[in-house]
């Protein structure tokens, strides 16, 4: 599997890109290989201000739904509207095409985020 180096990553299977003081965040290749096939993503806090790991949104599978769990306190600035038509992008390239969010943050990163070793280790890779 692969858990790109310069991501940090959640122990609820989320991915962090930071870049300045923006966070641009998705599921990991894990999360989506053992949801399956994503049918839907929903983000209706785009705007609001969300705790660390509160639910920011949900992912919609052939067999399940599962909630979507903020890695870090901020705003969301921005959902991929591109998910809305395409939600099979999280399948096909969770890194990249398929991100969810992006936050504007101010605090300091949460101390529990994971290196792609330790990640790596927790999914048993």
């Amino acid at each position: 599997m692969n858990f790109p180096k310069e991501l940090k990553y959640t122990k609820d299977h989320e991915w962090v890109r930071i870049e300045g003081d923006t966070a641009t965040i998705g599921v990991t290749e894990f999360a989506q290989r053992e949801l399956g096939d994503i049918v839907y993503v929903e983000v209706e806090t785009v705007g609001e201000t969300i705790e660390t790991g509160e639910v920011f949104g949900t992912v919609e599978a052939v067999k399940t739904v599962s909630d979507l769990f903020m890695p870090l306190e901020g705003e969301i600035i921005e959902f991929n509207e591109e998910l809305e038509g395409s939600p099979e992008l999280v399948n096909e390239s969770p890194y990249e095409e398929g991100w969810m969010i992006k936050v504007k943050f101010e605090n300091e990163l949460p101390s529990d985020l994971l290196s792609a070793e330790e990640y790596a280790e927790l999914v048993g890779e």
